[in-house]
């Protein structure tokens, strides 16, 4: 048995279920990409289901179109949910803000169990407790100096709560506990109960959960097995364990995965969109756009990048095959993925990668694929060469970019005769014989009736040696007269798509202007 598969049998043979379970504040993070991507490779090795979850009890920091962007985002990068949030199923609601009863139940039952606790607590006086004890947390050691249902008359809590008087129901660790997190990355990871605190669970003001509790309830109700997620979810870990042993849940426990942090790609830290501002690479998969309409940040999909591009690079991202191989399929990556291999430090973010990932996606498309994708942009500038003849240039071009929006300013030339001549190219490249050497090119053009690469590659070559000529001479020359520049394929490549009539009148044009 793979380790692999030894972490999918730990469930005690029930189906696996992961589930992503974003919070709609703003544009997905590439991180948060990654963490679904790699529930997706799980979930689809052993054939088990990936459920789309919102957490969306934070009320204050809600983004209206921030759901529908997460979804789209998914969509457009290839990775299916099986339910979820706008794709159905037998466990919803999937969105947490909707099953504020299902919580409140699970809410009472901590309390009538005694493994939580209300509290009355101000922010003010919250505040005064945090300058009178140095590191103050409200934990096992300092609740009983606050005004919580620990320390008050049971007829005062009733009162205060049928008053209206906001509270919060926070969770009640006692000391002296070893609280064990089994992590399929980074192992058993041991926390003494002391030092945690008494996290809040409940708030009165909205009725709603915190993440924690929500969380557990979520993920015991939705029958989830593995819990992946990034590293800064770790702290959390130890009270989760004793959330789910205070409901005695521990039998149906899920497996926990804590991926490991992605990293600015120069210095320390943890990666952030200024980086990307700084940069200039995105870190988010679409373009964000404001209430208004205007783009705030830039995706990798506005940017040019293929989705299996990006998928390829944040797969390797934190994860190695043991293998030399970097170009996967995303069924590939199903195949290879093992979660133990995953590592425990952090992944530098080097999107340069990811740049050279898209070129060789460019250099596996089909010239047929790559001229599709072309051609609205030939059109807008006013390119009315057939497809044909658009998908031939795609083919002597694309090995030399890394974003299809890149061809255009390197093969423009195709499809416009050149106005200007390059300075610095005709400084070097034009002779003082060079007008003259044309000139005769262009009568031997003339006399060829068999236009093809390879016939024009044949008589121009005996010309050049009977006349004694230097062949990169005449050839960069010849070069700057078709091209206007020093770029471009072989030129036998482009006097042949370009044809007889404007190969010679772009070599004439240019020994009239540049003599």
């Amino acid at each position: 048995m793979t380790e692999n598969n030894k972490f999918a049998s730990q469930s005690e043979g029930r189906r696996v279920r992961v589930r992503f379970a974003p919070s709609p504040t703003g544009p997905l993070h590439i991180g948060g990409v990654r963490t679904a991507l790699y529930n997706y490779l799980f979930a689809r090795q052993h054939g088990g289901d990936l459920v789309f979850r919102i957490e969306d009890t934070d009320t204050t920091r809600f983004v209206p179109q921030a759901e529908a962007y997460i979804i789209e985002a998914f969509d457009w990068l290839g990775i299916k949910f099986d339910e979820g949030v706008s794709f159905g199923g037998q466990y919803g609601p999937y969105r947490q803000s909707e099953r504020r009863d299902i919580y409140k139940k699970y809410v009472k039952q901590l309390l009538d169990n005694d493994k939580a606790y209300i509290a009355f607590d101000t922010p003010e006086e919250l505040d005064a407790k945090r300058k009178e004890i140095e590191n103050f947390q409200y934990d096992n050691k300092t609740r009983l100096m606050m005004r919580n249902s620990l320390t008050m008359p049971k007829e005062e809590v009733d009162k205060l709560i049928a008053e209206g008087k906001q509270y919060v129901v926070r969770i009640k660790i006692d000391a002296g506990q070893e609280v064990l997190v089994d992590d399929m990355i980074r192992g058993e990871v041991r926390v003494k109960s002391d030092i945690l605190d008494d996290k809040v669970l409940y708030k009165s003001a909205d009725e709603l959960p915190t993440y924690h509790l929500a969380n557990i309830v979520d993920d015991h109700l939705m029958e989830i097995t593995h819990v992946i997620r990034g590293e800064e979810w770790l702290p959390s870990a130890p009270l989760h364990v004793l959330l789910y042993q205070a409901f005695g849940w521990q039998d149906t426990m899920p497996r926990f995965a804590h991926l490991p942090l992605l990293l600015k790609p120069d210095g320390k830290g943890k990666l952030s969109k200024r980086d990307g501002d700084r940069l200039g690479f995105p870190v988010f998969p679409l373009d964000w756009k404001d209430e208004q309409g205007n783009v705030t940040s830039t995706g990798y999909r506005e940017q040019g990048y293929f989705p299996e591009a990006v998928v390829n690079f944040l797969a390797l991202l934190g994860w190695n095959p043991g293998t030399e191989q970097e170009l996967f399929s995303l069924d590939e990556l199903v195949d290879a993925f093992d979660i133990s291999k995953c590592s425990k430090a952090g992944a530098k973010f080097a999107y340069e990668k990811g740049i050279w990932f898209n070129h060789e996606y460019i250099l596996k498309k089909s010239a047929t694929e790559i001229a599709r994708l072309f051609e609205p942009v030939c059109r807008e500038h006013g390119v009315k060469d057939s497809f044909e003849r658009i998908e031939q240039v795609v083919g002597m071009m694309k090995d030399r970019v890394s974003f299809v929006k890149e061809l255009w300013p390197l093969c423009s030339f195709f499809f416009e005769a050149p106005t200007t001549y390059d300075e610095k190219t005709a400084k070097k490249r034009w002779k003082e014989d060079s007008a003259q050497t044309l000139t005769e090119l262009c009568t031997v053009l003339e006399g060829i009736d068999d236009f093809s690469l390879e016939n024009q590659e044949q008589v121009v070559h005996a010309w050049i040696e009977s006349r004694e000529l230097k062949l990169g001479n005449v050839m960069n020359a010849w070069r700057l007269a078709l091209v206007g520049e020093g770029k471009g394929p072989g030129m036998f490549d482009i006097s042949a798509f370009l044809g007889k009539e404007e190969t010679i009148a772009r070599t004439r044009r240019a020994v009239e202007i540049l003599k």
